[in-house]
């Protein structure tokens, strides 16, 4: 996450989740620690899963206090299990305990994410179809929640709406039909961007394809509809399946063909990871 910090400046958004928890002062701390004191506190993992999001976790102490360090036991990524110790936190006393709710909070729902993510990941395991995640995100948590998705094995689909074309169906009704918005998209956009155009039937999917477009997202469509869609589109186009894609139903699209399957339900739907900030202690 140290990249990802670095470039798309995601101090802002800690600080305002921070602001978001404390309006004017933390009222509790400072009733019972009236000034600045070193204490040492420890991150446990509760339920077993896949870890992500430390370095946000560890930034959110860093800028309460910037002589807080954070030791960490495991890394993102890790599969982590129930009583495990994965860091010690140490700073001002009071920077720990105003900060623990914010940290646990991004760590834990992007730990969840990561570790629903994971075992989606693993049903698709031995076929040619990757994972994708979608913008059905937290507002304000796109930049953590897709990264969590990588962390668990699955990939990103566009980041926003600046980030590439996806004709949904009502681009098309806007546009007028499929080959209309098809057209439009290649008159307007740089000939280097792809095309992604929503189908929900094999009309639709027909049209698509005599357009020129690159990538033909089959839209709640049943196994036996995609099936055929990905033969007709075969060597014209790539496919990808959504629509209401979870963990309970995706392995009957796994031996489909499809080149991609996108689920908003990585993040939507993931619950966190159970984790806690315990055994708090001033250091002498």
């Amino acid at each position: 996450m140290n990249q990802i910090t670095t470039l798309l400046h995601v101090d802002e958004l800690i600080k305002q989740a921070l602001r978001e928890d404390i309006s004017s002062e933390d009222v509790t701390t400072n009733a019972v620690m009236r000034e600045a004191k070193p204490g040492r506190a420890e991150l446990i993992c509760k339920q077993d899963g896949i870890i992500a999001g430390l370095d946000v976790f560890k930034r959110v102490f860093e800028l309460l206090d910037d002589t807080a360090k954070v030791t960490f036991k495991v890394k993102d990524g890790d599969e982590v299990k129930n009583g495990e110790l994965l860091a010690v936190v140490e700073g001002d006393i009071r920077a720990l305990l105003s900060g623990e709710r914010t940290a646990l909070n991004y760590l834990q729902r992007m730990s969840g994410i990561a570790t629903y993510t994971n075992s989606v990941a693993k049903l698709l395991e031995g076929s040619n179809t990757t994972l994708l995640d979608t913008r059905k995100t937290t507002p304000n948590m796109r930049i953590f929640e897709k990264y969590a998705v990588k962390v668990g094995g699955g990939q990103n689909h566009r980041y926003n709406l600046s980030d590439g074309i996806l004709i949904k169906d009502n681009h098309i009704g806007a546009a007028g039909g499929v080959k209309q918005a098809i057209e439009m998209a290649k008159e307007y956009a740089p000939f280097v961007r792809k095309i992604e155009v929503e189908v929900e039937n094999l009309e639709m999917l027909k049209e698509a394809l005599e357009a020129g477009a690159d990538i033909i997202m089959l839209d709640n469509m049943t196994p036996e509809m995609m099936k055929e869609a990905v033969a007709l589109t075969r060597g014209k186009a790539q496919t990808e399946c959504s629509g209401n894609v979870t963990k309970e139903n995706i392995e009957r699209i796994k031996d489909i063909g499809v080149d991609f399957v996108s689920s908003g339900a990585l993040t939507h739907s993931a619950p966190i990871l159970d984790l806690s900030l315990k055994n708090l202690k001033p250091i002498e």
